[in-house]
């Protein structure tokens, strides 16, 4: 365990160079999702109390050893692949893991997509972990989304993925659809036929 309960506190202990802090503990009803407490220190990392996480001064620090050997920490090309515009509809792919290393790609994709003054969906089919920088990624071009009256959607999630959704809530904030089909059409529907539409795979 990362984030040890400590009523009323919980410790964080980060995973890289063993940092405390401790604060109150506001958490959402799952004891085990701990994402308001670690965002609030201004940590980043899984939102599970299991972590891993880190704290400031080492999201500033490299990791030690030499840069080759991270390379095959994942299989695929990480991050975001690239943003497709489909008339309407701009299509955000993404892959791997969703944390703090592809925050700036996943980041740069979701402006272009908004920016383009269209409907967004963002295919999560080979995404395996979302992180809090990633959610605050997607809630921020969520609400810049609805300023330009537009709809962002998200497509494909993985288990873990729904699961992180549905503790933090945020299945109540994102239409999210089975395949990217599906999202692209319903983005595509006009406004009086779109239902607030929901996935039941789990």
């Amino acid at each position: 365990m990362t984030v040890v309960p400590d009523e009323p506190l919980m410790t964080l202990i980060c995973d890289s160079c063993g940092t405390v802090a401790s604060g109150p503990a506001c958490v959402l009803p799952d004891a085990e999702v701990v994402w308001t407490f670690v965002a609030e220190q201004g940590w980043t990392g899984s939102p599970f109390a299991t972590g891993p996480h880190r704290c400031p001064r080492c999201e500033l620090t490299p990791e030690p050893g030499p840069a080759p050997a991270r390379a095959p920490r994942r299989a695929d090309p990480l991050g975001v692949l690239g943003v497709e515009h489909l008339d309407e509809v701009a299509v955000v792919t993404a892959a791997g893991d969703l944390d703090l290393a592809t925050g700036d790609a996943l980041h740069g994709a979701l402006t272009e997509a908004v920016g383009a003054d269209r409907h967004v969906v963002v295919d999560l089919v080979r995404v395996h972990l979302i992180d809090s920088t990633a959610l605050g990624e997607l809630v921020r071009a969520r609400q810049d989304a609805r300023q330009r009256d537009r709809r962002l959607s998200l497509a494909g999630p993985s288990r873990f993925v729904r699961t992180v959704l549905h503790t933090m809530r945020l299945d109540r904030v994102f239409p999210v659809f089975d395949t990217r089909r599906a999202a692209v059409d319903w983005s595509r529907s006009p406004a009086t036929d779109r239902p607030r539409e929901r996935s039941t795979a789990w």
